[in-house]
C-alpha cells in the first residue's frame, strides 16, 4: 500500500517578482508530485501559474543533463562524449590558468543571472570572480531601464505594501500582463473587485490575458506609456484633482510640471498613443475620483529605449493625486531595497576593493566579438563560466552573439539542466540541480518575504548544484576564501544572522519572514528617499543609485520633467513596423521551452499582426512572414489579431532557436546598443520590415 504524499515547503526559483511560496508532493522513489501554491503565505495566497504547477515535468523530464560532458564536433553541432566531473573540472581550471597566463585574469568572464533567484547558487559565482581577479559582470539585462526610474521618483526601491491591492478602490496594472507572468498580482486585484467592487484597469501594448479581464483595457502603441502618463496628470491638473497640498510638501517642482504638463492634454497623447481621447479622460477620471488607487508598474514598458523615462512619468501620476496617503494607494515596482541582506561571504565581497574591469552583460556580442569599447579596452574574452541564464537564446543582437561563440579561441563551460543553445556552444557541460534538490534562500522583489527553499530530493544522475562547481573550481584554482568552504545551509545562516532576519532555523520553522516596512515607511509619510524627503518629479539622471561607473546612452537629451522621449526605434519607410517580444505565458525567458505541456499549448513561433496589415501585406492567418532590420531577419507564422495597434506587431516566446527556420530566434531583431541613463537591453523597442516568406 502506497504511503500518503509528504509534503515538502519551497520557493519557485525563478526570474519573477512573484517568487510563490510552494507545497510540494514528494512521492515514493523520491518522485515529486503536485506542486501547489502556499495559503500559509499571504501573498502568495495558494496561487500559483500553471507552468509552476506542473513542474514536475521538468524535475523527471528525459532530456535533462545527468552526466558531464565535453565537445567533440564543431561549436553548435551538439556533438560531445561522457566524461567524469574530475575530468570536467581539472580541464575548466586549466584551461582558465592557460588563458590567464596569457592575458591575465580579466580575460576569464564568469557570466550568469537569473535562471534561479537563490542567492547562494546565483550569487556565489561573484566569489570565485572576486577571488582570482576574473572580469565582472554588469547585470543590465532585466531591471536597469525600470530600478532607474523608479528610483528616480521615490528614491529608494520600496513602495506600498503590495497585499494593499486588494484594498484599493482601483488597481491598475501596468505595462505587465500579470495573467501569464504574476498570477499573484491578479489574485489581490481580484479579490478588490469582489470585496469592494474595485475596477481593475491594464495599460499594456496588445489586448492580452490581462487586458481581457479588465474593466477598463487600454491599449497603446509600444513607447508612448510616458504621453499617456503626462495626459493623465494634465487632466488632474486641469479637473482639480492634482492633490496641490500633498504635492508642496512632498514634491520638488509641482508648479514646473504643472505649467510643463498645459501642452501634454488628451489630444496630444491619442495621436502619439492611438487611443482615444475619451479612453484617455476616463482613466483619468477614475483615478482622479478614488484616492485608494494602485499603480501596479512593471517591467514590460520599460523594456524600451525611453523605459526609465516611462517608468518615472507613470509613477509620478501617484504624487500628482496624492494616492500615497492612503491605504491601497500609490505605486508600487518593487520591494527589493527592504531587505538588506548581508550577502558578503556568498560574494566574496571582504577581499579588498574590487577594481576589475566590469563588463555588460547586454553587450555580449560586442564584448566576444572583440569591440575594443565593450571590452573597455582590455584583454579579449578567452574563458568563460556560464551558469543560469542561456545568453545564445535570450542575448540581444544575436547574430554577434553567435559569431563570438563560434570563436576557436574561446574556451566556454556551462552549467545547465537541458543542452539548451547556450550548451550546445560550449566545450564543456555540466549538469545541473534543479531548486528542490539543493538548499536556498530567496527573496520576494514582487512582495515582501524571504523564505527557505530547502532541499527535498535528490538531483538524477551525477547533477551537482552551483556552489559545488563554484567552491570545486576554486580548490583547484587556489583561490582562498571561508565561503568557499561554507555548505550552502552555513551561508544562509551566516546571512541570516549578519542581516537582523534571525537564524536558519528560525526560518526553517517560520518558513518566511515579513520584511514589509510600517506604513508610514512604505507611503513615505515621513518623506521620499531623496536626501531632502521630496519625490522627484524634475530628477537628476546622472545622480540615480545605480551599479554602473557612469551614465550610458543617450542620457543627455533625457527630459527634465516626465514627458514622451522619442528615443525609440521609430518606424520609417524601410522598416514601417514595431516588434516587441512578449512573453508567452506557457514559457518564463527561455525556461519551460522543454516542457512538453507548455510546448504544446504555445504551438509554434508566430507573429501577431494587425488584420489592415495583413491586407496591406497580402499575409492570410497561418501564412509564413519574413521580419527584419539591419540586425538580421526570421520567419513566422502570420496570426491575425485585432488586439494590436496597426503597425504594431507582436511576437510572444522565448522560443529556442532550433524552433526557428533558420536556427536563429527572434532577438537577431533586438540590438544590444546601451539604453539611457546606465544601460539595459531595449526588448520590445525594434523597428521591422515583414514580407510574405
Amino acid at each position: 500500500m502506497n504511503q500518503p504524499a509528504r509534503i515538502g515547503h519551497s520557493v519557485c526559483p525563478h526570474d519573477c517578482p512573484s517568487a510563490c511560496a510552494l507545497d510540494v508532493e514528494i512521492l515514493d522513489g523520491g518522485r515529486v508530485g503536485k506542486v501547489r501554491g502556499s495559503e500559509d503565505n499571504s501573498y502568495t495566497a495558494g496561487v500559483i501559474c500553471a507552468k509552476v504547477a506542473r513542474y514536475s515535468e521538468r524535475v523527471h523530464h528525459p532530456e535533462r543533463l545527468l552526466y558531464p560532458l565535453e565537445r567533440i564536433g564543431p561549436k553548435g553541432s551538439g556533438q560531445f562524449r561522457r566524461i567524469s566531473w574530475e575530468a570536467a573540472l581539472d580541464r575548466i581550471a586549466a584551461e582558465f590558468v592557460r588563458a590567464a597566463a596569457i592575458h591575465g585574469p580579466e580575460t576569464v568572464w564568469p557570466y550568469y543571472y537569473a535562471g534561479t533567484m537563490g542567492l547562494v547558487q546565483r550569487d556565489g559565482i561573484n566569489r570565485l570572480r572576486h577571488a582570482l581577479g576574473y572580469s565582472r559582470m554588469y547585470d543590465t539585462i532585466c531591471t536597469n531601464m525600470a530600478w532607474t526610474g523608479y528610483m528616480a521618483g521615490t528614491g529608494r526601491l520600496a513602495g506600498p505594501d503590495p497585499r494593499e491591492m486588494a484594498k484599493a478602490d482601483v488597481v491598475v496594472i501596468w505595462g505587465t500582463n500579470a495573467v501569464a507572468t504574476q498570477v499573484n498580482v491578479m489574485t489581490h486585484a481580484v479579490k478588490a473587485r469582489k470585496t469592494r467592487g474595485a475596477k481593475i484597469v491594464a495599460v499594456d501594448i496588445y489586448r492580452n490575458a490581462t487586458v481581457e479581464q479588465a474593466d477598463l483595457g487600454l491599449v497603446l502603441r509600444p513607447g508612448t506609456d510616458a504621453a499617456l502618463a503626462c495626459a493623465v496628470m494634465h487632466v488632474l491638473f486641469r479637473d482639480g484633482y492634482a492633490d496641490r497640498a500633498y504635492m508642496a510638501k512632498y514634491a520638488d517642482a509641482p508648479d514646473d510640471l504643472e505649467a510643463h504638463l498645459m501642452s501634454r492634454g488628451p489630444e496630444w497623447a491619442s495621436a502619439i498613443t492611438g487611443l482615444t481621447v475619451a479612453e484617455i479622460e476616463a482613466f483619468a477620471k477614475l483615478i482622479g475620483e478614488n484616492k485608494r488607487t494602485f499603480l501596479r508598474l512593471g517591467y514590460g514598458f520599460s523594456r524600451q529605449r525611453n523605459g526609465a523615462v516611462a517608468m518615472h512619468a507613470a509613477l509620478s501620476i501617484a504624487t500628482v493625486a496624492g494616492l500615497w496617503q492612503y491605504e491601497g494607494g500609490g505605486a508600487f515596482h518593487s520591494n527589493s531595497g527592504i531587505f538588506h541582506l548581508n550577502k558578503t561571504l556568498i560574494e566574496g565581497r571582504d577581499q579588498g576593493p574590487i577594481t576589475t574591469r566590469k563588463l555588460d552583460q547586454s553587450r555580449i556580442g560586442a564584448v566576444l566579438t572583440g569591440e575594443p569599447e565593450a571590452l573597455k579596452y582590455g584583454p579579449p574574452v578567452t574563458a568563460m563560466l556560464i551558469q543560469n541564464t542561456n545568453p545564445m537564446n535570450v542575448a540581444p543582437d544575436q547574430r554577434k552573439v553567435r559569431a563570438g561563440f563560434q570563436r576557436d579561441d574561446l574556451f566556454v563551460a556551462v552549467h545547465e539542466q537541458f543542452l539548451t543553445d547556450t550548451a550546445r556552444m560550449a566545450d564543456i557541460v555540466l549538469p545541473a540541480t534543479m531548486f528542490l534538490e539543493h538548499d536556498d534562500l530567496y527573496r520576494g522583489g514582487g512582495h515582501q518575504h524571504i523564505l527557505l527553499g530547502p532541499k527535498l530530493v535528490d538531483a538524477p544522475g551525477q547533477a551537482r548544484e552551483n556552489h559545488f562547481v563554484i567552491s570545486e573550481l576554486a580548490r583547484r584554482l587556489g583561490a582562498t576564501h571561508p565561503g568557499f568552504a561554507m555548505t550552502p545551509r552555513e551561508h544562509i545562516d551566516w546571512s541570516l544572522q549578519k542581516s537582523g532576519w534571525g537564524t536558519l532555523a528560525e526560518l526553517e520553522e517560520r518558513k518566511f519572514i515579513d520584511c514589509q516596512p510600517a506604513f508610514d515607511k512604505a507611503h513615505y509619510v515621513a518623506g521620499f528617499g531623496h536626501r531632502d524627503g521630496k519625490f522627484r518629479f524634475k530628477p537628476n539622471w546622472t545622480k540615480v543609485p545605480n551599479a554602473n561607473d557612469g551614465p550610458m546612452g543617450p542620457w543627455a537629451t533625457m527630459p527634465d520633467l516626465p514627458d514622451q522621449w522619442d528615443a525609440i526605434e521609430t518606424a520609417d519607410a524601410e522598416h514601417p513596423f514595431r516588434l516587441a517580444t512578449s512573453p508567452a505565458r506557457s514559457f518564463l525567458n527561455s525556461s519551460f521551452s522543454e516542457s512538453p505541456t507548455g510546448r504544446a499549448r504555445e504551438g509554434r513561433p508566430e507573429v501577431a499582426i494587425h488584420p489592415d496589415d495583413a491586407v496591406r501585406l497580402g499575409l492570410k492567418a497561418g501564412d509564413r512572414a519574413r521580419l527584419g532590420n539591419e540586425r538580421g531577419e526570421v520567419v513566422l507564422h502570420v496570426k491575425i489579431f485585432d488586439g494590436v495597434k496597426p503597425g504594431v506587431m507582436i511576437s510572444e516566446g522565448l522560443w529556442p532557436n532550433s524552433a526557428f527556420e533558420s536556427g536563429e530566434g527572434i532577438n537577431v531583431l533586438t540590438g544590444a546598443d546601451p539604453v539611457a541613463p546606465y544601460g539595459g537591453a531595449a526588448f520590445h523597442d525594434n523597428r521591422i520590415w515583414v514580407r510574405p516568406a
